[in-house]
């Protein structure tokens, strides 16, 4: 059978394309550049140019096609053009649902977030849960209105799944989208030693394999229309660092900042992104989400498409073998798709300076 998978290269698409070609499937992988470092090459894989904003390369790259899983979205913090969230996010999913019903798709996995449901206050949120603040930061707002796009046209009678992956973490390439990497790698280097708060702050992590099975099974077993969260275990940030240590072997010395301090310099950058346009390092729609937890619950996911969850420690034993195994050493950003958005500080032993980094 032929798929197409669209943001091939993200964090969850490239082991989704990679999962599928070794599954048997035929995949087509859709991306801006065939030559991106982060594709995945396999004798089933077909890298195909495109962008989910032009319906005649997303023609092309159906044409054949039974399956769409669309992984592709905008996550950065903050644009030049803030409608650009709307337009990758809202009018490119659109395009992709109307396409795959003109070009004979059968059935397509929609890739959200459990951004969609927000900050919890006491019990983990379900699918059937409303959202309980409204939506300050463009990239939770936007995949909730992808989210109306695709209940519009499963009412036409298109096929179509959405899963909800959480905080999402594992072996792969330590990009911008992947936020656990990052603290992760910058942890086993001893750059990273900062806890916003007093670090009893809890988020939901869900290992990468976890997810990419997750979405197969929401192809091959998910209920048209449903959504399905693909959680993991809920963490504080003492708890994450806490299995960090035991599982690299590492000890670090933390630091805890107080959320006021984070606020603060949040409210700074935000000043000096007005007055002179330079890409903001921190905002404080991003300094306000460090004061709730983010707790979801992955039941239905478990009864419905027989979802597993990793243990945390296992998932993060995995993922530092991973990190210290890679022959890709260079752990800055190099692409913005899908993730989970997450702040935190970076502490520069070096100099003993603080600096405030974003991560999506």
């Amino acid at each position: 059978m032929k798929v197409l998978v669209t943001g091939a290269t993200g964090f969850i698409g490239r082991r989704l394309t990679l999962e599928l070609a070794t599954a048997g499937y035929d995949v087509k992988a859709l991306c801006r550049s065939t030559d991106h470092p982060y594709l995945i090459k396999h004798r089933n894989i077909e890298p195909v140019l495109g962008n989910i904003l032009y319906k005649q390369s997303l023609a092309r790259a159906m044409d054949g096609c039974a399956q769409v899983y669309h992984t592709a979205a905008m996550a950065k913090m903050w644009c030049r053009n803030p409608d650009e969230y709307h337009e990758t996010n809202v009018t490119g999913t659109r395009n992709v649902l109307e396409t795959a019903g003109k070009t004979g798709v059968e059935r397509m996995v929609y890739t959200s977030t459990c951004g969609v449901w927000g900050p919890t206050i006491k019990h983990p949120m379900t699918e059937h849960d409303p959202r309980i603040t409204g939506f300050p930061i463009a990239y939770e707002r936007t995949k909730y209105l992808a989210e109306l796009e695709v209940q519009n046209f499963v009412k036409q009678g298109m096929q179509v799944v959405t899963v909800n992956p959480s905080r999402v973490y594992g072996e792969g390439p330590v990009t911008d989208s992947n936020t656990v990497g990052k603290m992760v790698s910058g942890y086993l280097k001893g750059k990273w030693r900062i806890i916003p708060g007093n670090g009893r702050q809890i988020a939901n992590y869900a290992f990468l394999n976890d997810v990419v099975a997750g979405h197969i099974a929401a192809m091959n077993k998910g209920i048209t229309g449903e959504r399905y969260i693909l959680g993991g275990h809920d963490i504080s940030f003492n708890d994450f660092f806490t299995t960090l240590q035991d599982v690299s072997g590492k000890q670090l010395g933390m630091i805890k900042v107080p959320l006021n301090i984070i606020e603060l310099y949040s409210r700074m950058e935000w000043l000096k992104t007005r007055l002179t346009g330079l890409s903001p390092v921190f905002l404080p729609e991003f300094a306000e989400r460090l004061k709730y937890d983010q707790k979801y619950c992955s039941n239905k996911a478990e009864t419905h498409l027989n979802y597993n969850i990793t243990p945390f420690a296992e998932g993060l034993r995995k993922t530092v073998e991973y990190i210290r195994g890679s022959k890709n050493k260079d752990y800055g950003i190099k692409e913005k798709k899908p993730g989970e958005s997450f702040n935190i500080l970076h502490h520069n032993s070096e100099n003993n300076q603080i600096n405030l980094i974003c991560h999506h």
